[in-house]
């Protein structure tokens, strides 16, 4: 079985509470675009750096999401400033979050 993908998204935002409402409005596209399992993140200190953490079943699927005009579309419309910070990596421990 393929291991699953996490894509990291960082970025900062003009404006957070604006964001957050496209973001929302986007839902529909990320499931088309495969994504299992979503988490938002903001920074401590700056409530306008924000990280977002996709899951998706494969690689192909995560990496197809990023490259979709419409995701980036979406981006500008929720005011991300400049290019987002993308990383993708590949499952190697699950569940997500382990208990020690």
């Amino acid at each position: 079985m393929a291991a699953m993908a996490l894509l990291v998204a960082l970025h900062r935002v003009n404006d957070y509470d604006a964001w957050q409402k496209v973001y929302d409005e986007a839902e529909p596209l990320e499931k088309s675009g495969g994504a299992t399992e979503k988490s938002v993140h903001r920074a401590k200190d700056d409530p306008n750096n924000v990280m977002v953490l996709h899951r998706f079943n494969t690689m192909g699927e995560a990496q197809a999401f990023m490259d979709n005009a419409e995701v980036h579309a979406a981006m500008q419309r929720a005011g991300v400033a400049g290019p987002p910070r993308v990383e993708f990596f590949e499952e190697t421990l699950r569940p997500f979050v382990k208990t020690l």
